[in-house]
């Protein structure tokens, strides 16, 4: 007999209590989630994880997005791990995992070392860091190639430069007319072609190199369903990428990659200009001061929020699983705070792309993700939205959010078991997801791209619907909305005798919904 005591499942007690403090007063470690997991987890695919078996292991094992990293792999490699993913539909058509492609970005890197060998790089020695191309292959240890043509115009004297990935750090001594000279900070060992990292100053390069623009191209082509563009600075810069995107990848969501010092102080355009945020904590904990990293992810998250619009959190979330079984109790911790703090979607990276652990990784990301959706305190967050006013406005701006809000302030009213949204383009998904119900949202789209994009929103569990389209839009609306509970009780989220609040529009198409309804998941309301 256990000696547990006993405790109500999904902290009731804890979120039925009117401050946040006196919530986390009433935390209990023995209670159980008691809703499927919301938030959505992207996982890096590499060698060892693309195959067909793989794939269907990490999907589940809980993967919702597939990221492509294309910084590393050939269009031959990506493209055969994207048909291997899609082989795996038929195991589960109505559940189909996104696609992401993640752009290499322009980045600022060393040339190649002589003979391609490390160099040994030693505290209060001197090195030169030129721009002249002749170098690119004669790196040694007193000068070596940088391939950021105006690195002599932006940079200063006493200014800092951190080369691969901070483990080198580099003291600006001397500025000269292609080239600067630097003290070497710390001993280390430099490899060939190695990213450099300049603190606080403001770069001049182009939003997409030659190879991103390729890239792009064979995104569209592959029917990918969002960018991860990296090193985003500018709201340019993402409107660059829709540029080069067309009119065959309107489409695709653009999540912009915040990873710079530039990128966080034009955080705000760079939302109104893009579909979704990464905090991507790897660059900019090199940028940033590590220490303020945590001011910049919750301000991201939170701005993000308030517009409605879905963020991401990456880098280092379970690092040490890419060796070991198990994580630190730091990264399970800093995985259930980025959902507390609101995060959307966390991310895996080398755990998955590289690691022993792949599937073990996942699986503890998703105890973790439910057990802190399980704590935060859905109906506090919902009020504090509809008070909140600041840069990025949390007011009601549109019919299909006032029926957003209106369905959510029932579903805590009322105790509905489920939101069900009709949707054509996932949109009111999205804004039903932005005040954060306690209860799952089943959003029932035709649009296969809309339903494998709504992986994005937390909370939304997007069911792609196949059936023709009735003459009558009344009884085509019922028959989506029997379908929807019956795979809502399929799945385990619904039972008989539970009611759900259903959001539909009076006649088809994008920009309609106007109705709320009240169901019974026994059907009888249903033709």
């Amino acid at each position: 007999m256990s000696t547990e005591p006993l405790a109500l499942a999904g902290q009731t007690v804890a979120n039925e209590q009117k401050t946040r403090l006196s919530q986390m007063t009433f935390l209990d470690i023995y209670s159980s989630p008691d809703f499927p997991r919301k938030s959505s987890i992207i996982c890096t695919i590499g060698p060892g994880t693309g195959t067909k078996e793989m794939l269907l292991k990490l999907r589940e094992a809980g993967m919702n997005i597939m990221r492509l990293n294309f910084s590393h792999g050939s269009h031959e490699f990506h493209g055969k791990l994207i048909d291997n993913l899609r082989e795996t539909y038929s195991a589960s058509p109505v559940y189909e995992v996104a696609i992401a492609l993640d752009t290499k970005g322009p980045e600022i890197r060393t040339g190649i070392n002589l003979n391609n060998e490390d160099i040994q790089l030693e505290k209060g020695q001197h090195i030169r860091l030129t721009t002249d191309e002749s170098y690119y292959e004669k790196g040694q240890k007193d000068c070596i190639y940088c391939d950021y043509k105006n690195l002599p115009k932006v940079i200063s004297k006493n200014s800092i430069i951190y080369v691969d990935d901070g483990l080198l750090s580099l003291k600006v001594i001397k500025v000269n007319n292609n080239s600067v000279d630097c003290e070497i900070q710390n001993n280390g060992i430099l490899g060939s072609r190695k990213g450099c990292n300049l603190p606080n100053i403001d770069v001049d390069l182009p939003a997409l190199s030659e190879k991103d623009k390729k890239d792009l191209e064979f995104g569209v082509q592959r029917g990918v369903d969002m960018i991860f563009a990296s090193f985003i600075r500018r709201a340019s810069d993402v409107k660059e990428v829709r540029k080069t995107l067309g009119e065959a990848g309107k489409n695709i969501k653009i999540i912009a990659k915040i990873e710079n010092h530039q990128g966080v102080r034009n955080f705000d355009a760079i939302l109104a200009a893009s579909d979704g945020i990464m905090v991507a904590r790897g660059d900019l904990g090199i940028e940033v001061p590590p220490e303020k990293v945590f001011l910049a992810q919750k301000m991201m998250i939170s701005k993000c929020n308030l517009a409605g619009k879905p963020v991401i959190c990456a880098t280092q979330m379970l690092e040490s699983m890419t060796y070991n079984p198990r994580p630190t109790r730091a990264e399970v911790s800093d995985v259930a705070n980025a959902i507390l703090d609101g995060a959307d979607c966390v991310m895996l990276s080398g755990e998955t792309a590289k690691g022993k652990y792949p599937v073990e990784a996942i699986q503890m990301m998703a105890k973790t993700c439910r057990e802190a959706e399980s704590a935060f305190h859905s109906r506090l967050y919902f009020d504090d939205l509809r008070m909140t006013r600041g840069p990025i406005e949390g007011a009601v701006t549109s019919i299909a959010e006032t029926i957003a809000v209106a369905a959510v302030q029932a579903s805590f009213e009322l105790n509905f078991a489920a939101i069900i949204v009709l949707s054509t383009s996932g949109t009111t998904a999205r804004l039903v997801s932005k005040y954060r119900p306690k209860c799952p949202i089943f959003m029932v789209t035709r649009v296969a791209q809309a339903a494998r994009q709504a992986h994005l929103y937390r909370g939304v569990y997007a069911l792609h619907f196949t059936g023709e389209e009735l003459e009558s839009f009344q009884d085509d609306v019922d028959w989506r909305l029997k379908w929807a509970i019956e795979k809502g009780k399929e799945a385990g989220h619904l039972k008989e005798g539970d009611q759900v609040i259903c959001i539909q529009g009076w006649r088809g198409g994008i920009g309609n919904t106007n109705s709320l309804r009240i169901l019974c998941a026994d059907g009888t309301d249903l033709k």
